[in-house]
């Protein structure tokens, strides 16, 4: 179906209208984050690479890096291995409760980030504080997995389902054995899937805030609870404005290159 010339200018403008909406205030950021003036004068009366190493040198600003780099990369481990041994056992295998099952693996990424927050911390609360547990790296890593599963569980489905059962049955057809039908014929098939769903899995962990701030400790600090806690500070203002620049930067990358293998027909090459 052809659009008109006046439909097609107006979707246009709709649609560059949002991306405006979505991108101007992150382009805004970047460009503060090199403005000379303390307040953010507009227009900026000066470029300046001040503010960037004066976040270089801050101790504060290094521990919550580290932290959200440490809770990232642990709650993405726990998600590639709860989460593809989900979307297998749901998508390999027939048994009751299979579709209950899958919906409430879904469901944690759907609910409310401080309704999760609060049941968290009540759960903590309850099993973990009598056993001499406290909230700290531990439980915000446990916090960020219940999410991050979700990511995983739901790319290796997509690619299980595209997946034809017949490569594997010729597989053991021809003699493999089961290990070997999965290093050989399904793990190349899905593994450019579960990379993707690793880097999303860990920009979620490194962005979230409001599970965080239920499930962390007095001397646990992300970066995104330290840009929270100085945002309001005059003298951090200029500071917070670079840690945001780099957060966006490094949320960006993982998506982009889980965008392109995700969207691969081949299902990528790794």
């Amino acid at each position: 179906m052809r659009l008109s010339r006046t439909a097609r200018i107006a979707l246009g403008g709709v649609t560059a209208a949002g991306l405006a909406v979505v991108y101007a205030p992150l382009l805004l950021v970047l460009l503060n984050s090199v403005n000379s003036d303390r307040s953010f004068g507009w227009p900026p009366s000066g470029l300046t690479t001040r503010w960037w190493r004066a976040a270089l040198h801050s101790e504060g600003v290094r521990q919550a890096l580290l932290t959200s780099v440490r809770a990232g990369l642990a709650a993405t481990a726990i998600a590639l291995v709860l989460g593809t041994m989900a979307a297998f056992a749901v998508h390999r295998h027939r048994f009751f409760g299979r579709r209950t099952v899958s919906f409430l693996l879904v469901l944690p990424i759907a609910l409310p980030g401080i309704v999760s927050g609060i049941a968290l911390n009540a759960a903590f609360r309850t099993v973990l504080d009598p056993l001499g547990v406290g909230f700290g790296l531990f439980t915000v890593v446990v916090g960020h997995a219940t999410f991050c599963v979700v990511v995983v569980f739901n790319n290796a489905g997509a690619r299980l389902r595209r997946l034809s059962p017949s490569m594997t049955e010729a597989s053991a057809d021809l003699g493999a054995r089961p290990w070997q039908t999965f290093r050989y014929v399904t793990f190349p098939a899905v593994r450019s899937a579960l990379f993707a769903g690793g880097l999303l899995a860990f920009a979620l962990s490194f962005d979230e805030i409001v599970v965080t701030t239920f499930t962390a400790g007095p001397g646990t600090t992300t970066l995104p609870v330290w840009i929270y806690e100085n945002l309001a500070r005059p003298h951090q203002a200029p500071v917070v404005n670079v840690v945001a620049a780099v957060l966006v930067a490094l949320s960006v990358l993982p998506v982009y290159v889980a965008q392109r293998l995700s969207s691969d027909p081949a299902g990528g090459r790794l």
